[in-house]
């Protein structure tokens, strides 16, 4: 089963969206771009972060990322 983790390698503040971006196999700057829209269109996204932060648990040494080849 697939869990969503923050990321240790991909950060900025608190790894979130590196979490989220690696979660989707998306890049990590669409996560990000999307999180500072919320943000400034709502304040929505900052609220959402900081949940997100307080919740999603680190990712750990012996987990490996699966990342998707093209």
């Amino acid at each position: 089963m697939k869990k969503i983790y923050r990321s240790r390698s991909d950060k900025k503040i608190a790894g979130v969206c590196g979490g989220i971006a690696e979660y989707f196999g998306v890049d990590s700057t669409l996560v990000r771009l999307a999180t500072v829209l919320l943000i400034f269109a709502s304040g929505a996204g900052l609220f959402a972060y900081i949940i997100a932060w307080a919740i999603m648990p680190e990712r750990p040494d012996h987990v490996d990322v699966d990342y998707k080849t093209e």
